[in-house]
């Protein structure tokens, strides 16, 4: 046998093109993060949409329990939304290998760390790509290199996985599955293809959902062109099948509790799935062409290039040429199509960009331009086919809006200049061919580096411009950390980091415990609970807010709360000249006791709740403390409102006339003197203050007060707000200055007594727990003797809950107008309630029956193996050199791998 060829470093050819692949890749993209003056190579943040609001602040709680400083554990993040599931969170922003290494970066560096992991993640595809390739076919280890890195730095990766890192597990691990197909197709290493396969599920089940379904369409094209026999690629899919069934089984723990908890959040908008124009899609195969709603199938000019010209390529065979462009072909129809649109997205629409699955397509692209590199690099007429294809998608493309910008279009033209020149100088035969080849290399290397920075740098300065985007870690976030570590008193009451976010998990962010949650997996009951108690949200109830509240605070056990300016970053509301400081207030344990009157109902259950949020807090409270007067709403021009015409109760206000008339939309009325106000106007749009009747309505400056976002259709809602005490006249005006149409509802003011409410305190105190005790998903109370009644834990009645008093036997617990109640039968002295993450036991059990059949077939080829090594016969110098026709050389020759 012929030894494989080595460099003196000992690295082979899959080596050097793997490591050229993920050189390469990190090279363009800190080089088009400098360019675009990014974090952390200048001061333009990264922190766009989901990155800002969900994955950093993730990331940062992972390194609180990597540290042992989080409160809470894989069961309960104790500090968002008053208590909330974990495991589900984690099994899908944090499972993935790479996120570990968050722990090696301080903590005041979290931006930095998730910059790190997402280069790390794409470097990490880029090379995985560039081993598949070379073991699909030989060829250039350095074509490989350049091929995997246009893989990962595919338009779907920098257009929108970048700044969704948990998708890129889903890059990763798509070339690593089309290994495990190889494998399959030649009988080899199951075991470890069943790993793969459960690594690359439990990273991220949704991107592996996908890469599963790539990988085995480019396993069937392989068996379909290799020559085999039918039973042969019979057995081939069969091993297949059953290397991925035992890895998703190996995953079921992650993956079924994610899958239940899905069932239990929140619900996202419905949306249709439309098409994009031919333009658009073809648009999207050239470099600049930045777009959140289109698919971003970039693979840079040279990839394409040589995947156009495979069907025109002679030196590869038929089969080749037609099974590799028709998967292509296919693959790319799909996107286009409902059916098939939603096969690729597990049967569900996604609420945002709807081509999550196009690096699929990518995939396939720089497959199909091995494929035809492999066979020798294209001829002249091959290449002048490729490139008239490549002009007529220029072309057509022109005709997009995505091509519009100044820079496109002369970058794409150059870039097809640069490869097509390069290829063609590849392919020359000449006696001086070295240095021709040089170069070739050089020129394909350059242009490659150029397009896909270019493209990258555009993309993220581009992307500031059309998404939300949030400031990195900094002075506003340490001096929130420090006055919430000062007032920090978890379990014996909650610290709020306040109603003035800064992202969308502030507490994962800067500690405490708050209401505050963004998640795909935000549970239904606490956006409901919360909402009916005047809370605000964002991206339809899935981004709950912090709620400014005293009798909330009371109720959810919220001892200190901190408060904010306006975050600087944004420019919702202008800054008030104030600093970051602490309020505290008096408050009841986290597990108080309720007379037997207080019904506990089912989980879930909110037929208790009302249209107003102030008769809400006083049902969970348990006392009346509110009054809600009869008010006059009046626009600018001192007229009454018109009523709402889009079926919501409330009177409609407009925005200010341009002329700055001095006069404003006006609520009147009255509320006993001393009593704090609190409007609650969901749909409003704006600002609002306590004009004359406050004691003290305004803050420095003159600056309203109230500070409310919402917009139509509704997406967000604005929560109650605080805006000062009435006076001794006891009449009130409130001013509005709305920033666009706002509907102010009818029992929109609340004037709180806060005298009963003290009362109300004084007496949950009496009756509540002695001492709580908090771990994890455990949570212990010790009841004054012989308590009766139900006892209430202040924390939402999300599924998983098990309760029991004393030493009976635990029960799914009952829901108390939406928090965790435990009922009381004759007296009690002890509470007990724990959390069981849903699917859990059941993604164990399947986990484990997986495993345990992992085990046998390991088993049984170890012992088949065992029994061929003792059946053959030993050497000796009459068993030297058998005969050809011994039947041990046949059973040696037939059971070699």
């Amino acid at each position: 046998m012929k030894p494989k060829a080595y460099s003196a470093a000992g690295v082979g050819p899959r080596g050097k093109a793997a490591l050229l692949a993920a050189t390469f890749t990190l090279a363009v993209l800190c080089t088009a993060d400098a360019v675009a003056r990014s974090h952390p190579f200048g001061p333009r943040t990264r922190s766009v949409n989901d990155l800002g609001n969900q994955y950093v602040p993730f990331h940062a709680h992972l390194w609180d329990l990597l540290h042992g400083r989080a409160d809470g554990g894989l069961f309960v993040n104790w500090q968002s939304g008053f208590g909330t599931a974990f495991l589900p969170d984690l099994g899908t922003y944090l499972s993935s290998p790479f996120a570990p290494l968050v722990a090696l970066f301080p903590r005041d560096e979290i931006d930095l760390a998730v910059y790190v992991i997402t280069l790390l993640k794409v470097a990490s595809a880029a090379s995985a790509m560039a081993w598949l390739l070379l073991a699909l076919r030989p060829g250039r280890w350095w074509a490989a290199g350049l091929l995997g890195s246009s893989y990962a730095l595919c338009g779907w990766t920098l257009a929108d996985a970048v700044y969704n890192p948990m998708w890129l597990d889903g890059l990763v691990f798509l070339p690593l599955l089309c290994l495990v197909g190889e494998w399959a197709r030649r009988g080899r290493r199951p075991l470890f293809g069943v790993l793969i396969v459960a690594l690359a599920w439990t990273a991220n089940f949704y991107t592996a959902y996908m890469a599963t379904l790539g990988a085995g369409l480019v396993l069937l094209l392989r068996l379909w062109l290799g020559d085999l026999t039918r039973r042969q690629r019979l057995r081939a899919a069969g091993r297949a099948a059953l290397i991925t069934v035992l890895g998703m089984g190996l995953s079921a723990p992650v993956v079924a509790v994610v899958y239940f908890g899905t069932r239990h959040a929140r619900p996202g908008r419905v949306r249709q799935f439309v098409p994009v124009p031919t333009e658009d899609l073809l648009a999207r195969l050239l470099p600049g062409t930045y777009s959140f709603g289109t698919p971003a199938v970039f693979v840079g000019t040279t990839a394409l290039l040589l995947a156009l010209a495979l069907p025109f390529h002679r030196e590869a065979p038929v089969r080749t040429r037609a099974g590799w462009t028709l998967l292509v072909v296919a693959v790319a129809l799909s996107t286009q199509w409902g059916p098939t649109h939603l096969v690729w997205h597990a049967f569900a629409t996604p609420q945002g960009g709807s081509y999550r699955q196009v690096f699929v397509l990518c995939a396939l692209l720089v497959i199909t331009a091995w494929h035809t590199l492999s066979y020798g690099v294209p001829g002249p007429r091959a290449l002048g086919a490729a490139g008239a294809l490549l002009t007529l998608v220029i072309v057509v493309a022109s005709g997009s809006e995505r091509t519009t910008r100044a820079f496109t279009l002369p970058l794409a033209l150059l870039a097809a200049v640069g490869a097509l020149g390069g290829l063609l100088l590849l392919g020359r035969r000449r006696g001086d061919g070295r240095r021709v080849a040089v170069l070739a290399v050089a020129l394909l290397v350059c242009t490659q580096f150029g397009e896909t920075a270019v493209t990258s740098a555009a993309d993220t300065r581009l992307r500031l411009g059309h998404m939300d985007d949030y400031a990195p870690w900094g002075a506003r976030q340490r001096e929130q950390a420090a006055a919430i570590a000062g007032a920090d008193g978890w379990p014996r009451h909650r610290t709020d980091p306040g109603r003035e976010q800064t992202v969308g998990n502030d507490p994962l962010l800067v500690g405490g415990q708050g209401a505050q949650y963004y998640s795909s997996l935000t549970s239904d009951v606490l956006s409901r609970t919360l909402t009916a108690l005047g809370g605000g949200w964002t991206s339809r109830g899935r981004s709950v807010q912090s709620l400014d509240n005293a009798v909330t605070d009371v109720i959810f056990s919220v001892g200190a709360r901190v408060h904010s300016p306006p975050d600087p970053h944004q420019d919702w509301f202008p800054q008030d000249g104030s600093g970051v400081t602490v309020t505290r207030q008096d408050v009841p344990p986290l597990v108080t006791v309720r007379p037997h009157a207080d019904r506990a109902d089912g989980p879930g259950d909110h037929s208790g709740f009302g249209p107003s949020p102030y008769r809400n807090q006083e049902l969970l409270l348990g006392a009346r403390v509110y009054t809600v007067p009869r008010i006059t709403v009046r626009t600018a021009a001192g007229r009454s409102p018109s009523p709402g015409d889009d079926g919501r109760p409330g009177m409609r206000v407009g925005p200010l006339p341009h002329t700055s008339a001095p006069k404003k939309p006006t609520i009147t009325g009255g509320c006993p003197a001393g009593s704090e106000l609190y409007l609650w106007a969901p749909h409003l749009s704006g600002t609002a203050r306590l004009a004359d009747g406050g004691a003290s309505g305004v803050g420095p400056g003159g600056e309203p007060t109230g500070r409310f976002r919402s917009d139509q259709p509704v997406t967000k809602i604005a929560p109650m707000q605080r805006l000062g005490t009435v006076g001794d006249s006891g009449r009130f005006r409130i001013e509005l200055s709305p920033n666009r149409t706002s509907l102010v509802p009818k029992g929109a003011v609340g004037c709180l007594d806060t005298a009963r409410l003290r009362t109300a305190v004084a007496g949950l105190k009496a009756t509540g727990a002695t001492r709580v005790r908090v771990d994890d998903g455990t949570v212990r109370a010790e009841l004054p003797a012989h308590s009766t009644g139900i006892a209430v834990l202040a924390t939402p009645r999300i599924s998983g809950w098990r309760c029991a008093a004393d030493g009976a036997p635990a029960l799914p617990a009952k829901s108390h107008h939406g928090l965790v109640a435990v009922p009381l039968y004759g007296s009690a002295s002890s509470v007990t309630c724990t959390f069981h993450p849903p699917g859990l036991r059941l993604g164990t059990a399947v986990g484990a029956l997986s495993l345990t059949a992992v085990l046998v077939i390991a088993a049984a080829g170890s012992l088949r193996r065992r029994r061929l090594r003792g059946q053959a016969r030993p050497v000796t110098p009459d068993t030297a050199h058998p005969a050809p026709d011994d039947p041990t050389v046949r059973e040696r020759v037939t059971t070699a791998p």
